[in-house]
């Protein structure tokens, strides 16, 4: 789901997305303060699977490809059945709350809605469900950069990531671009939709 680009003007805004690939979205996104030990091997099968299924699905409208009706019949049953389990998932676990954030590889900012009494420097974890058809969720280490009010009651708080490994980090900046280019292509698309 696309955000709106909220501009921020702080220094570990430059920090976190000078000069680097960004996106802005809305997705299910918690942090959680407290170092805590991290097996990063899931998320980066998780981000690599969802990449490959992404491929399959065409969710990119530059790779899409004309689908046979049995294609689009087993397409549709399996987003069924993806929603079953999701919903199946998020009943017997807390879900995430829905999350403006900007991304890069360096790190996130997330604008949060209730206010956070968290020290700057402190290691956590940002649990992160990277698409929204999917109810699993892929888990980053990251330290508090910064934090500050934003507008409207919101808070902003910037978290870099740290020790992640070579595997994950390719996965997650794979998962970025994708999600960069459907953001240019659904600009575009709206551009040419108000066009008369």
């Amino acid at each position: 789901m696309t955000a709106s680009i909220i501009l921020v003007e702080h220094p570990a805004e430059h920090a976190l997305f000078d000069g680097a690939l960004t996106c802005e979205v809305v997705l299910p996104t918690r942090f959680d303060a407290g170092a805590r030990v991290l097996m990063q091997g899931p998320s980066e099968a998780l981000l690599k699977g969802l990449a490959v299924a992404e491929d399959v699905r065409g969710e990119d409208p530059d790779d899409r490809k004309e689908a046979t009706p049995t294609q689009q019949r087993i397409e549709a049953k399996l987003d069924l059945v993806l929603s079953l389990l999701g919903r199946l998932a998020r009943s017997q676990h807390e879900t995430l709350p829905a999350t403006p954030l900007r991304w890069s590889h360096r790190g996130l900012r997330l604008d949060v809605a209730s206010p956070q009494e968290l020290a700057v420097g402190i290691s956590g974890v940002v649990t992160m469900q990277p698409a929204t058809w999917l109810s699993d969720h892929i888990e980053l280490p990251a330290t508090l950069l910064a934090q500050a009010e934003g507008s409207q009651g919101m808070q902003h708080l910037w978290l870099q990531f740290e020790a992640l490994g070579a595997g994950l980090a390719e996965a997650m900046d794979r998962h970025l671009f994708r999600l960069h280019r459907r953001q240019i292509a659904e600009a575009r698309q709206s551009q040419h939709a108000v066009r008369p």
